[in-house]
């Protein structure tokens, strides 16, 4: 019988499927439930999972006894429970650093548009106004980023907000050579330090609700903050209430705590937010580079368990 792999999404780069030639690859669809996931699972008992999205449980695993390997189609695993995982044998892997520069390039950009408010001079423009006379832009030169977070992504970003004569300081307990241009700070000199903020760290129990009011309140007043890292980080509250007071001057978000953001957001609406469907890493070549490592990543584990009995 040919080995099966699911896909959690709708499709999978030509390039990827090009390396898993020797595999029947099922499909989930754009927005899989759990439950989709288990049903599928039961039916086709893969070798292996690919996860672009939706979640990954020990339901899942369970439904497929010849599961051998989870495989991200990206960096971050927050969507996988790799604790069920371990427990039952199966390698979780991820593309790291596969949608790097996509994901820097949409953090650079929301910051840029929270700086020079690009959003909201653009709708002035349209409405017919012209309002060279009273507005004043930030001037990102000479200013200090703080970022937390110094994988692929964060030092992506971190090349770029230096290229822009910005000073950059980051925390990150496991970087290391980092280049000369990043300062390695604890995260209070972070939150003291810095004039915008950008988060680059993938989620977990222990930073979950990281940018807090407690922290907020201890940042420069007019900081920006940007996030294209996971919406969990952040609780979203207390940053609506540090922007509408004015501690936060602006937030680029393409990451949110609850996914698909539904109408009636609390963010919807607010002048001082810039907002992104979870794009940042949604480019014509992040999806070639991201499904290829995917592939990559899971052939290789493949290559190395043993053979069934």
């Amino acid at each position: 019988m040919t080995p099966r792999i699911i896909v959690t999404g709708a499709d999978l780069a030509q390039q990827a499927l090009g390396l898993l030639g020797g595999y029947e690859v099922i499909y989930a669809g754009k927005t899989p439930t759990e439950d989709d996931l288990v049903a599928l699972a039961k039916q086709y008992d893969p070798v292996a999972i690919i996860v672009r999205y939706g979640k990954v449980g020990a339901a899942v695993m369970d439904a497929a006894p010849s599961l051998k390997v989870i495989s991200k189609h990206g960096s971050g695993t927050d969507t996988i429970d790799k604790v069920a995982a371990k427990a039952r044998g199966i390698e979780v892997v991820a593309a790291v650093g596969a949608n790097a520069a996509a994901v820097a390039e949409q953090a650079l950009a929301l910051l840029l548009a929270c700086a020079k408010s690009v959003v909201a001079l653009d709708a002035r423009m349209h409405a017919g106004h012209w309002d060279k006379a009273t507005h004043k832009s930030l001037e990102l030169g000479g200013r200090t980023v703080g970022l937390v977070g110094l994988g692929a992504i964060g030092l992506r970003f971190a090349m770029m907000a230096d290229a822009l004569g910005m000073r950059v300081i980051g925390f990150d307990p496991f970087a290391k050579n980092l280049p000369a241009y990043v300062r390695s700070v604890d995260l209070d000199t972070v939150w003291r330090e810095a004039d915008a903020i950008s988060l680059h760290c993938p989620l977990t129990e222990e930073n979950r609700g990281l940018l807090n009011a407690a922290t907020l309140a201890k940042c420069k007043r007019g900081v920006i903050v940007v996030n294209t890292a996971r919406g969990g980080l952040i609780d979203e509250a207390a940053l609506l209430d540090a922007v509408r007071a004015g501690q936060v001057m602006a937030a680029g978000l393409d990451s949110f705590a609850v996914e698909p953001m539904t109408a009636g957001h609390p963010f919807q609406g607010e002048p001082n937010f810039i907002l992104s469907p979870h794009i940042g890493g949604v480019t014509s070549d992040a999806y070639v580079n991201m499904g290829v490592g995917a592939a990559q990543n899971l052939l290789a584990v493949v290559a190395k368990a043993p053979a069934p009995v």
